[in-house]
């Protein structure tokens, strides 16, 4: 009977310990929200708002012979406001499916609980490699039952879900070829940031500073990797150069990726923050900025945005550096405004309370890391810190955060171990001194 609850409780522990049962269990969760959230994307009094919004528009566009073009409700020419990649695949899926039938929407909205369920594997060989096992099981559960990767996965046809997995899978591949001259692996780095750029330009932010990190890792031990690292860099651009060069062409000057930047920074610092993002200055939602896009066109439509945030920089700085501070706590604890909302939205108290205690723990095993000077931290402190610059700058979302959930679920499983670690020290040794004390009473 002993051996038969030891062997018990190994399997337990092996199947608890096993990437492959997180997969699993984050897949049928996924699925079956999946299963009550599709009809929101059938909705067609949203205007197939979650249904990709200016993504699946220019899908459509796409999948009916008009190239990529016309994120706006209304035909408005050739775009370069966003990243080609998920578009092209949500236009073969309505290419195959048909353009927002539901079978489209199951099968993106499959996809995105795949590519979710996915993450936990690149979670877990993380964390185990950076914090060891006991953080990685945490971590692979973790972000098994996530909350927000759970909702996001079922809520929008976007890119997100594809941008986290890539992202965490380019740490997981910093963290292996910190030790690595293979020109295979580098070649291999650099298509997958080529692609991930082109899923989302945003990831870009971190690439320098990962690829210095690797850099002197392999200098300290008198290794050189520069020559692998510029054929790297020859993939990565050879990558991202055509659509590069057809950006700056439909823009009419150098739009590296997409060139959309000032509408975004207008949105965020508009006359109305009663939100973090003011959908009324955008074509999707102002009519009056849908006609002046169709009459000037994208080009010149973009350029007046951008002289616009230039503009507000210049005559209302004090009131930028507040909003921009606004939009950093905002992206740490979903808070815009102080006054309570009993709901279940991102706006209400409940999700204040969540996500903000899931940041504290992340930065309290950031801080942890740093202590304990483990070197592989590294590459997920630069995730941390400089991903959401952008977003500061122009406007914030927990969506847009979302790519490096996975790096603060891991630091958060750290935190939360050191801290359970020395609240459990500290017991013992109140535990010990009290034992003392009492021997020595006569």
């Amino acid at each position: 009977m002993p051996n038969a609850t030891g062997g018990l409780r190994v399997k337990t522990r092996l199947f608890f310990s096993s990437p492959i049962a997180m997969i699993v269990a984050a897949m049928a969760i996924r699925l079956l929200v999946m299963a009550f959230a599709y009809p929101m994307q059938l909705d067609p009094s949203l205007d197939h708002d979650h249904f990709g919004g200016e993504v699946g528009r220019v899908a459509r566009s796409i999948a009916t012979g008009h190239g990529f073009s016309s994120p706006y409700p209304e035909p408005t020419g050739p775009t370069a406001a966003i990243p080609p990649l998920y578009a092209y695949l949500v236009a073969g899926v309505f290419k195959l499916f048909g353009i927002y039938t539901t079978a489209s929407a199951l099968l993106l909205l499959t996809l995105n609980n795949l590519l979710s369920s996915l993450t936990c594997l690149p979670v877990f060989l993380i964390a185990r490699r950076v914090f060891g096992l006991r953080v990685a099981v945490w971590s692979g559960w973790i972000w098994a039952l996530f909350p927000y990767s759970i909702a996001i996965s079922n809520e929008w046809v976007w890119e997100t879900i594809l941008t986290t997995l890539l992202l965490t899978v380019l740490v997981l591949a910093t963290l292996s070829l910190e030790r690595s001259t293979s020109l295979l692996a580098w070649i291999g780095y650099g298509l997958l940031w080529g692609f991930t750029g082109l899923t989302n330009p945003a990831t870009l932010s971190v690439l320098p500073f990962l690829g210095a990190w690797i850099w002197l890792r392999q200098w300290k031990r008198g290794s050189r990797c520069t020559g692998v690292a510029f054929a790297a860099s020859l993939i990565f651009l050879a990558t991202i150069a055509p659509w590069v060069w057809r950006s700056s062409k439909i823009g009419g000057r150098f739009v590296p990726l997409r060139g959309g930047f000032g509408l975004h920074f207008i949105s965020g610092n508009s006359s109305d923050t009663s939100s973090p993002l003011n959908l009324n200055v955008l074509p999707a939602n102002s009519t009056n900025e849908l006609h002046r896009l169709q009459l000037i066109g994208e080009p010149g439509y973009m350029v007046e945005k951008e002289r616009a945030a230039r503009d507000f920089i210049t005559q209302y700085p004090l009131r930028y550096a507040g909003l921009t501070l606004r939009r950093i706590l905002f992206t740490w604890t979903n808070i815009w405004d102080f006054r309570a909302r009993w709901t279940l939205d991102e706006s209400g108290v409940l999700n204040i309370l969540l996500y903000s205690f899931l940041s504290f723990l992340a930065f309290a095993g950031f801080a942890r890391a740093i202590q304990d000077g483990p070197d592989l931290a590294v590459p997920l402190a630069i995730v941390l810190v400089c991903y959401p610059v952008v977003y500061y700058a122009t406007y914030s979302d927990f969506r847009y955060r979302h790519p490096i959930d996975p790096i603060i679920v891991i630091f958060a499983a750290y935190g939360a171990k050191s801290i359970w670690r020395h609240g459990a020290n500290s017991l013992e040794e109140a535990t010990a001194v009290g034992v003392r004390g009492e021997a020595s009473v006569p």
